[in-house]
């Protein structure tokens, strides 16, 4: 499909499956507008993407941080106006077993995962409307179906977000608003790298690229057609 004249926000779009994304987005044509936690790393992800050939921008965002969510916003709608695509993929890990858990590394998890959720969406969803549909992408995990120990926080905050995008579908699809939630499996990332009880074959576990392409497919259906849940699994971990 061909995302000429399509404007897509995607979060936490530094490294892993966002960077991915961002740059199968603007491969595929699209205007790309990036936001991360680090400056440093949001602009030196516009500049290859721009030298990539992608008409993009970006700005350092905590996407749990309303005052900071409501400027980027303003931000992209200033510059490219209002978005055909958001993906919402900022997301971080806090892994330990629940008595060594804080109350601090909980509530970080919860913030990024789910707060953001709410936040980001919030802000774009009246112009995804206003242009007539679009889609929202929610980058869940495989660990919002399933627990495993010591990830009780996370967990908790990926079945949220599958909760969350389940809701949104029936309450936005009336707009010609799809939303998809992506449940990757064992991805190779460094959020793959902190945990500590699985030891994947990084040669066999899905590539953030390999989302990325998933993602794409999901986008370049007909609007009339929606995948409103896609898990995402290694063929032969």
């Amino acid at each position: 499909m061909d995302f000429a004249g399509h404007l897509a926000v995607v979060t936490g779009a530094t490294e892993g499956i966002g960077r991915a994304i961002a740059v199968a987005l603007g491969r595929a044509g699209g205007t790309v507008a990036i936001c991360a936690r680090t400056d440093a790393k949001v602009r030196a992800t516009v500049e290859a993407l721009r030298q990539d050939g992608v008409d993009a921008i970006g700005a350092p965002c905590d996407v749990s941080d309303p005052e900071a969510v409501a400027a980027f916003a303003a931000l992209v709608g200033r510059e490219r106006g209002d978005a055909r695509i958001l993906v919402n993929n900022a997301g971080i890990a806090r892994l330990a077993p629940l008595e060594q858990l804080s109350l601090a590394d909980w509530d970080a998890v919860m913030a990024t995962n789910v707060r953001s959720l709410f936040l980001v969406t919030r802000a774009f969803l009246p112009g995804l409307k206003r242009g007539g549909g679009g889609t929202i992408v929610n980058v869940a995990s495989l660990a919002g179906r399933n627990g495993f120990e010591e990830g009780t926080a996370y967990c908790a905050s990926k079945h949220a977000v599958l909760g969350f995008s389940k809701a949104l579908m029936l309450e936005v699809r009336k707009h010609g608003v799809r939303v998809v939630a992506v449940c990757p499996g064992s991805v190779a990332t460094a959020l793959m790298d902190q945990q500590r009880r699985f030891a994947p074959n990084r040669e066999r576990i899905l590539t953030p690229e390999d989302v990325a392409d998933a993602v794409i497919g999901t986008l370049a259906l007909p609007g009339r057609a929606m995948v409103s849940e896609l898990d995402l699994r290694p063929t032969n971990p």
